[in-house]
């Protein structure tokens, strides 16, 4: 009995809050009074100043990743070797490559520029620098 009184109460200040809320909103002064950009508030626009900076900022960031997984010998099976492309926004970066056999693993790095490289790319590396592509 005493749950089902308590109950009945909560819905009933939940409802009240509402109201309170809804009239407190009413009565609240609009910031923009007008259309358009020019009636927006100082700190939007700073803000929208900030997110500018962040973006031009961020384009030179590497964020464009792509690994591709191969076999790079017949004899050694399980794509244990592969290739990746880490680039910014402008295709430059570096492609990271491991070819695995079976005795040894051998690394190569290769600079990339413009979503070229001035080495000679295998047919992997260049699909993992298209994949990056956005």
């Amino acid at each position: 009995m005493l749950a089902e009184i308590l109950a009945v109460l909560a819905v009933v200040l939940a409802a009240l809050a509402c109201v309170l809320a809804a009239l407190a909103l009413r009565r609240a002064p609009s910031r923009a009074t007008g259309d358009g950009v020019e009636a927006l508030p100082e700190d939007v626009h700073g803000l929208r100043q900030e997110v500018a900076a962040l973006k031009a900022e961020n384009a030179d960031a590497l964020r464009h990743l792509s690994v591709v997984r191969y076999d790079a010998f017949g004899d050694v099976g399980g794509h244990l070797s592969w290739s990746l492309a880490v680039l910014d926004d402008a295709g430059n970066g570096v492609v990271l490559t491991s070819i695995h056999g079976r005795s040894e693993a051998r690394t190569y790095a290769k600079s990339v520029a413009g979503w070229t490289c001035e080495q000679q790319l295998s047919p992997e590396e260049e699909e993992a620098i298209e994949h990056a592509r956005p």
